[in-house]
């Protein structure tokens, strides 16, 4: 999970530097780029995060578990 934790700490850095960007006034331009980069790098945690569970519950043959999460990503 070292992986998901540095990725999640990247989107936390991302976060921070568009508040301080958004304190600053800086060009909206920017900002805009930066909420993209943010969300591209929020969305490939959470995949990662998803494909890992997915691969855990059906090595130990937990359906309940994937049809869990199977329902919840429906829901999105």
């Amino acid at each position: 999970m070292s992986d998901l934790n540095n990725r999640l700490k990247k989107v936390i850095g991302q976060l921070t530097g568009i508040m301080k960007m958004i304190d600053e006034q800086q060009d909206c331009e920017k900002i805009i780029i930066q909420f993209q980069a943010a969300k591209a790098a929020l969305e490939s945690a959470f995949s990662l995060s998803l494909s890992t569970s997915l691969k855990e519950c059906l090595q130990k043959k937990e359906n309940k578990s994937v049809e869990k999460i199977l329902s919840l990503l429906a829901k999105k």
